[in-house]
């Protein structure tokens, strides 16, 4: 009977949150209100916001009573999806503002594409939008052949990778990365946050059909909008790890 009873009162919560009853910010109903309201003991109740906490959808925090969180958008890390599909598929709207596209000298970057730090490459750096929001700083660097593809079109309008693809460059195989790092000066001034904020970065290298790698990028993502997800195909024999599907 308990656990029907938090279900129930996890589901009329949940409704009311997607239906923007309770909004990002606000306060929920304390368990003191909530086991008023559903006349149950505050077990079902604390439960309840157990599960929507592990959701995603409340935050709670000691002497104070929960709250509603902007859900973050969630991006699968195993397989290539362009963030301009990413987000049409959530049912945001993306959105693009190029801060650089240079020819310029390898230097440091040259070991990532396979190339000598005195050989020209193409340097792309954006800001990311979600609905308006920025949500992600992405630097590129890409091999000179191909990355010259990139001044034939408005990088504010196409999705690179996808352009890329079309003039016969597509991702065969990737390689990533992610860790946590301290915004510096220009991700706190392109995604309006506090220099030294911890920032989620996806660092990246892509191959072509050959196994040739052509483009070397790090992106570094707000981690209060969105969280990156791994699919899993499930324990191996010696119980050790998981092994992600895709890679």
């Amino acid at each position: 009977m308990t656990e029907a009873v938090y279900t129930q009162i996890a589901d009329d919560l949940r409704r009311e949150i997607a239906a923007g009853a309770l909004r990002p910010g606000d306060d929920v109903p304390t368990e003191a209100e909530l086991a008023a309201r559903w006349q149950t003991s505050r077990g079902p109740i604390r439960n309840a916001l157990a599960a929507l906490r592990a959701e995603g959808l409340i935050e709670t925090s000691r002497g104070r009573p929960a709250r509603v969180v902007a859900r973050k958008a969630s991006q699968a890390v195993d397989v290539s999806v362009p963030f301009t599909r990413w987000a049409r598929d959530l049912g945001v709207t993306p959105g693009a503002q190029t801060q650089e596209l240079s020819l310029r000298r390898a230097g440091d970057h040259g070991a990532a594409l396979g190339v000598g730090p005195d050989d020209t490459i193409v340097s792309v750096v954006r800001l990311r939008l979600l609905d308006g929001r920025p949500t992600m700083l992405e630097r590129l660097f890409y091999t000179e052949a191909v990355g010259r593809r990139l001044f034939e079109v408005d990088l504010d309008a196409v999705s690179i990778t996808e352009h890329l693809g079309s003039q016969g460059h597509p991702i065969v195989g990737l390689q990533h990365v992610i860790d946590a790092v301290a915004a510096d000066e220009q991700d706190a001034a392109l995604l309006r946050v506090p220099q030294g904020t911890p920032i989620l970065r996806l660092s990246r290298t892509s191959r072509d059909a050959d196994g040739v790698i052509f483009e070397a990028s790090e992106d570094r993502y707000l981690s209060e909008v969105v969280r990156f997800t791994v699919a899993a195909s499930g324990i191996s024999t010696d119980g050790h790890y998981m092994r992600a599907v895709g890679t």
